[in-house]
């Protein structure tokens, strides 16, 4: 049995909740009202927990692993091993100035005092390029303390920027672009860290997935050459005859980033009935 960590509220609980279920992982009990589940048909247990406490959690062993944005992992600092990048709940951590401030470089917040729930990393960025700023700590809403009058600027996630506007802020400077995160305990038994093998497998099957589509599409004999060149697959594309004379169906997998552009080059190459299907695993 291996215990991993969770977010027990909010936008990263609902997105790792749909990464267990396709997995194939069936939680019982799990919900943001409890703290403690377990999965149904896998050696695993679940802490519902605040992102914070998450990385702690793991580093005194009441956790193995736990899913937590990378910004947390990194303000904490603990001694944790980054499993898995699991490519959602992506947002960065910016400096931000009131928008009538006028901003050339990063030696403008020299003096200035800078709001944060994530003094470390913003320490370090301060550090790193040699400027003397304060840092007052704030735990929530640190996008009010320049309109309070509470600091000059602030140091915070952002993801659409929206919240900034809405506050009278302008983003100046992006210190890290963040996502969501498997990290794990360093000391994992031998046994636990099979079972943790084991979730990262199926876990990159549907990442893995996500990014590609199956594509079938019928084609004149003669013009299967030219479809194939023109399908960058996974290997060789599958070639099955049809019930009409001289025509066969092709199939393979193409990446997501190709798909439209593939699309137009095969229609004008002669393909025809083109099927483009989601993809739900793929192991290789």
């Amino acid at each position: 049995m291996i215990t991993l960590a969770v977010q027990k509220s909010g936008r990263l609980n609902a997105q790792t909740d749909k990464l267990l279920k396709d997995c194939g992982i069936s939680i019982i009990n799990g919900s943001e009202k409890k703290l403690k589940a377990r999965a149904l048909n896998f050696p695993l247990q679940i802490l519902y927990l605040r992102d914070d406490d998450i990385p702690e959690c793991i580093a005194d062993g009441a956790a193995d692993i736990g899913i937590v944005g990378e910004n947390i992992y990194i303000e904490k600092g603990k001694k944790l091993t980054i499993s898995k990048r699991l490519g959602f709940a992506h947002c960065r951590l910016s400096v931000a100035v009131p928008k009538q401030m006028p901003y050339q470089s990063i030696r403008d917040l020299s003096g200035l005092s800078i709001a944060t729930s994530y003094p470390k990393i913003l320490q370090q960025f301060l550090d790193e390029n040699a400027v003397q700023a304060s840092i007052h700590l704030i735990s929530g809403s640190v996008e009010i303390a320049p309109g309070i009058g509470m600091a000059d600027a602030i140091f915070d996630i952002v993801s659409t920027g929206s919240t900034l506007v809405g506050n009278g802020l302008k983003e100046v400077e992006t210190v890290l672009q963040s996502e969501a995160v498997l990290i794990t305990n360093q000391d994992l038994t031998p046994e636990k860290t099979d079972i943790l093998d084991t979730l990262v497998f199926r876990i990159d099957a549907v990442m893995r997935a996500r990014n590609y589509k199956y594509i079938l599409l019928n084609t004149p004999n003669d013009k299967i050459d030219e479809i194939c060149a023109l399908l960058p697959g996974m290997k060789s594309p599958t070639i099955m005859p049809i019930a009409t004379q001289n025509w066969s169906s092709v199939h393979s997998v193409i990446r997501e980033d190709d798909f439209w552009q593939s699309i137009e080059k095969l229609r004008e190459a002669g393909a025809q009935g083109i099927l483009v299907i989601p993809i739900e695993k793929m192991i290789v």
